[in-house]
């Protein structure tokens, strides 16, 4: 069974074909720019290490996949026959609020749903609305379903996503913690609980990116983590703040004249490694510049490793104990000197790596368990694959 998985972003559309049948990766891609006077398509076939890119203009996301699915059957780089091989179509939702707690065929009653949860995901919920609206338009007759960021994240205790403030704002708004990352985190938590070979374990982990969060996992289910109401909430990021105090926010706006709009900005857009670097939020160019004695960047890399160890701690005392730690996204699979930093940090709970083994896990693609022998807390290694998370739900959902 081939199964289309579709993240639509504001202007952009990512997409991956898999053959569920090996769990290959037929073709993937991504349409940029949707709507400007001029777009970019790319397209690769993995099993060649074939790439084809064009720049052409896609007035709105119906042409931009249905540019997709022209690809996917063309005579000179198509992976399929026809649409027809396509059996189903997965997609990412950013916010399901506490409507979804798992992954649903897509229904008109869902759509409406996902409607109302656009209050909650202004910035995502409209974007992922059209990419299923689209594809709906272009294949009627294929079922679609709908895996959500928060989805995850339901099986949290009361106690750890509410938030002190007047309990009326929960009823009447419904806010309260959601977290996010949701197919990330699942995906390397069930990948961590293979390779310790066990279903109880206590495991926590840390999507580290552009965007980051970490998440508590007991045997399997989400018991806490850093993310909010919003994707802003926990550790600091690529351009956002992270937690801060929240008397922070009227001061700036007072002081800087900045209205509701403005400071969201300044938090999200202009804050977090942009913010105290100044010159870039990219991890690499940080890493490069701390090895050059950049005192800026040698700054951006403690207060991340602080948090990461001052999260991760936290969780293993909330959850009674701890057996692994995961790192994964851009920066948690591709930067040993973090990994060290945070295991170091965290060798009196019994953390312990294997240089050697951490130094090898850079850019490999490949899962592993860089903990030493006679560690008692293992760290793991595990490339994050939420398209492949998105195609299982989807199938088991079609089947």
């Amino acid at each position: 069974m081939k199964i289309l998985v579709i993240n639509a972003g504001s202007s952009s559309v990512k997409y991956q074909v898999f053959d569920m049948d090996d769990e290959s990766v037929l073709a993937k891609g991504i349409c940029e720019q949707i709507g400007d006077e001029m777009g970019s398509f790319t397209y690769k076939v993995p099993a060649t290490d074939y790439k084809y890119e064009e720049q052409i203009k896609m007035a709105n996301h119906s042409e931009a996949i249905k540019l997709v699915m022209d690809n996917l059957v063309c005579e000179k780089h198509g992976v399929i026959k026809s649409f027809d091989e396509i059996s189903a179509v997965g997609h990412r939702v950013l916010h399901g609020a506490d409507k979804f707690s798992g992954s649903v065929i897509i229904t008109d009653e869902v759509i409406e749903t996902i409607v109302e949860c656009c209050e909650l995901g202004p910035l995502h919920n409209p974007h992922n609305l059209t990419g299923i609206r689209a594809c709906k338009e272009l294949m009627p007759t294929k079922p679609q379903v709908a895996v959500f960021d928060t989805g995850f994240h339901q099986t949290m205790p009361d106690f750890a996503y509410m938030y002190a403030l007047p309990y009326k704002y929960y009823e009447k708004y419904k806010i309260r913690r959601y977290g996010f990352h949701g197919t990330s985190h699942r995906y390397v938590s069930l990948r961590a609980a293979a390779m310790l070979g066990r279903n109880d374990a206590k495991v926590v982990t840390c999507h580290l990116g552009n965007g980051s969060s970490i998440s508590a996992v007991d045997s399997g289910k989400c018991f806490d983590t850093t993310m909010g109401l919003t994707p802003l909430e926990g550790i600091m990021m690529g351009t956002r703040c992270g937690s801060i105090d929240p008397a922070i926010v009227p001061l700036l706006m007072k002081k800087e004249g900045l209205d509701a709009d403005g400071i969201d900005k300044v938090m999200n857009k202009q804050s977090g490694i942009l913010g105290i670097f100044e010159k870039t939020s990219d991890n690499r160019a940080i890493e490069e510049a701390a090895r050059n004695g950049d005192e800026r960047a040698k700054l951006v890399e403690s207060m991340l490793c602080h948090q990461l160890t001052k999260y991760i701690g936290g969780f293993a005392a909330a959850m009674g104990g701890i057996d692994a730690i995961v790192f994964c996204g851009g920066i948690g699979e591709n930067n040993p000197q973090y990994r060290s930093r945070v295991a170091e940090k965290l060798g009196f709970l019994g953390v312990k790596i294997d240089e050697e083994l951490n130094a090898k896990a850079k850019r490999t693609s490949v899962e592993y368990d860089i903990s030493a022998p006679d560690a008692k807390v293992r760290m793991l290694v595990i490339p994050t694959n939420e398209e492949l998370m998105i195609a299982k739900d989807t199938l088991d959902l079609v089947k």
